[in-house]
């Protein structure tokens, strides 16, 4: 057993080999503080037919690592969760461009997280620790690389923040590097400025080097046993024999407007270059496809570089056309519909109550999710006949980087009490469909009436470059994404970067690059957003959720008064429920979530919780206490579940009272006012003097003159009692 320690932000680091999986090509424990990752990499055989490297990478997290049992009913790991394929996103992304082109090997990493400390997180050592095992395995990799996660506390830059730290940190950034080259970005921000985002990465390439150095010691220690391997190497001769005779009509079709005319008239001239060579075996026709496509590559390359141009006709700073629609679906919160250039999302928002949120449960506590954005690919965006039996992990990771850019705009819990969905729904693709669900996203959350503190935009940044000469490429579409070097997503508010995901093809960029890109994708991202807010005809969010959302109030209790409001098995909320039609929800730290139907359902939950938590005092008003009992002498009545009062007959109303059951019954509501308590401390209650204070009509007493009139009319004169005169007052005699 091998291993290297040193010390990183003040906490030992240990990569660590030769102990376990020695059968593996090659394999790694990395430990930072009592979290520790494992990953081993299998070497495999050749396969040409893929065309493309064939790297596959595997991430779990046991849960035994916290010492947890898995949710559920199967108290086993099943599928992949969501946290463990983005992983599994981060360790692919900056390995594969160090792989050398034309390498088709079969290559398997495996990552395990074995402990985790709930302090130090695993996803950047699992990073460090694949490609620990591939620096080991002897296989052909232009690394190893380092990786390390950036926080912002204040104005200072913390190196490999723990979690705790992360709740105060206005910005989650992690950098993947060689010794001088970034190769790999993905972070979040609250807005932060671009020159901050340029001073974080800046401020990793130290640590960077420290971790590259660290894998060269160990390698150096463990004797490594370099494999045999072949590269797919261009055909030179017939990619010159082809660009002289046909490199001028490929560019012809390559500047044809729009996205499938360009394919149709490079296909048609494939077919064409077929027939004219009479190519009949699938080899020819592979080797000529490679061939046809390296120079079409070489064509939008150089006319970017030498003459600024693109495909399409647009300056490299230049946006597609935009077009946007909202409120579009009748039947959904809010809905918008995005368009730039041959890119198209549909995106919608629901808006839910507390029982809608998402349960997390992972190696960390679990929590609840109250906001979450989905993203959908199909088929048909492309033309292409395959079918979505399930999200892939590009679907899931740009539904992820799409929810961290809107997250920091999204209102606080306390004024906007409600679980966000958004979906996305990709109806067209060319580029960028990820930063279109930002932009749609953004509206449709205007749509839906959810106060967003400032809308975002986004855009991706592409880059061409041929030695020391390069160009980045604003908001670039499929073909530029395919044949060109960097895919740089960036979304940002008019007050800063909110997130940003980077990827290339090339071994590494410099920070003048990355610093260029951004600017860049700012003052984009400004324009976006003007002509978006313009075309949509919303300048704010709309003033009311929709007709169709549920209505949500929230208020607040004692949170030792928890236990009343749900009573003994659950028996006064669940009537609290069932009398008001509204559904209450319950957190531990006293707030109470009210959603129903109407306002009239939440305002009669609401008055029923305030009711209870509140000391029943003299002078308090009950604007609808449930009448429960009636006896000859007065309504016995339920101001609060659980908690009842007397009503007197004489304290009714104003008016004369001969039967109480003519005016009320079990099961109404009425105003009532506490003046006092009886013997057993129970409150007295009053119906006239409640309504006296609401500044309400005494209805009862002109009603009980009005009953008083008609039964008078109905006693026949023949059965009316007869008046008895009256007797005079005898005389007094006067004596005197």
């Amino acid at each position: 057993m091998e291993y290297v320690e040193f010390l990183l932000a003040g906490r030992t680091f240990r990569f660590e080999t030769g102990k376990v999986a020695k059968q593996a090509s090659g394999s790694a424990l990395v430990r930072y503080g009592d979290t520790v990752v494992f990953a081993a990499n299998v070497h495999g055989e050749e396969k040409p037919d893929a065309g493309f490297l064939s790297l596959t990478v595997d991430y779990r997290e046991k849960m035994y690592a916290a010492g947890k049992y898995p949710g559920g009913y199967f108290k086993r790991e099943g599928r992949p969760t969501t946290q463990e394929i983005l992983v599994m996103r981060l360790i692919d992304r900056p390995i594969r461009p160090l792989f050398p082109k034309g390498y088709l090997n079969e290559e398997v990493i495996t990552s395990i997280v074995l402990s985790y400390d709930q302090e130090n997180e695993p996803d950047v050592l699992a990073v460090n620790a694949a490609s620990c095992a591939l620096l080991l395995s002897g296989v052909p990799f232009a690394g190893p690389l380092g990786c390390v996660r950036v926080g912002r506390i204040g104005n200072h830059f913390v190196l490999n923040p723990t979690r705790t730290q992360l709740k105060s940190s206005s910005l989650d950034l992690i950098v993947c590097g060689t010794q001088d080259k970034v190769v790999m970005i993905e972070g979040e921000s609250n807005e932060l400025p671009p020159q901050a985002f340029i001073e974080a990465v800046r401020f990793a390439m130290e640590p960077l080097k420290t971790l590259v150095n660290a894998q060269q010691r160990l390698a150096e220690k463990v004797k490594i046993h370099p494999v045999e391997y072949a590269l797919t190497e261009k055909d030179e001769t017939l990619i010159n024999e082809l660009e002289k005779e046909y490199k001028e009509k490929i560019r012809e079709n390559h500047f044809l407007k729009g996205k499938f005319a360009r394919r149709n008239g490079l296909n048609s001239l494939f077919e064409k270059i077929l027939e004219e060579r009479k190519v009949e075996d699938e080899e020819t026709k592979n080797s000529l496809k490679k061939a046809f496509d390296e120079i079409e590559r070489r064509v939008m390359r150089e006319a970017i570089l030498k003459e600024g141009r693109r495909a399409d006709g647009r300056s490299p700073k230049e946006l597609r056309p935009l077009d946007v629609e909202v409120g579009i679906l009748p039947r959904t919160h809010g809905s918008a519909m995005f368009i730039k250039g041959e890119t198209q999302a549909l995106v919608t928002v629901t808006l839910g109550t507390l029982t809608d949120a998402q349960l997390i449960d992972g190696l960390p506590p679990e929590y609840f999710k109250k906001f979450m954005l989905h993203y959908n690919f199909h088929g048909f965006s492309v033309g292409e006949t395959w079918v979505a039996t399930g999200p892939k992990r590009r679907e899931i990771g740009h539904g992820a980087l799409a929810e961290r850019a809107l997250s920091f705009v999204l209102p606080d819990e306390e004024n906007f009490p409600y679980t966000i969905r958004i979906v996305s729904d990709i109806l067209e693709s060319d580029g960028s469909t990820s930063m279109a669900t930002v932009c749609g996203g953004t509206l449709s959350l205007m749509d839906a009436g959810v106060p967003l503190k400032r809308p975002v935009g986004g855009v991706s940044i592409g880059l061409v470059m041929e030695n020391d000469k390069w160009t980045t490429l604003s908001d670039i579409c499929g073909l530029e994404d395919h044949l060109g070097d960097m895919d740089f997503k960036i979304a940002s508010t008019e007050m800063g970067i909110t997130a940003v995901q980077l990827d290339i093809k090339l071994p590494g960029i410099s920070l003048d690059v990355i610093e260029t890109a951004m600017n860049q994708a700012v003052e984009n991202n400004k324009e976006i957003v003007t002509k978006i807010l313009s075309l949509s005809g919303l300048s704010s969010p709309r003033q009311s959720v929709s007709i169709y959302a549920p209505k949500i109030a929230q208020i607040s209790v004692d949170p030792e008064k928890i236990g009343m409001v749900i009573g003994s098995q659950g028996r006064t909320i669940k009537k609290i429920q069932s009398d008001s039609g509204a559904t209450v929800e319950i957190e531990e730290n006293g707030k109470v979530l009210i959603s129903g139907p109407t306002e009239e359902a939440i305002e009669r939950a609401k008055s029923a919780i305030q009711a209870i938590v509140a000391d029943v005092e003299i002078g308090n008003l009950y604007a609808a206490a449930k009448v429960t009992e009636i006896k000859s002498f007065g309504v016995l009545l339920e101001i609060a579940p659980g908690r009842e009062g007397m009503c007197h007959i004489s304290e009714l109303s104003d008016g004369y009272i001969r039967n109480i059951e003519d005016f009320v019954k079990v099961g109404d509501y009425i105003p009532v006012k506490v003046i006092g308590f009886d013997d057993m401390e129970r409150p007295r209650l009053s119906r006239r003097l409640a309504l006296k204070e609401l500044g309400k009509p005494e209805e009862w007493k002109v009603e009980v003159r009005q009953e008083r009139q008609q039964e008078n009319k109905k006693v026949p004169n023949n059965r009316r009692p007869l008046e008895r005169p009256r007797k005079p007052y005898p005389e007094t005699e006067d004596k005197n």
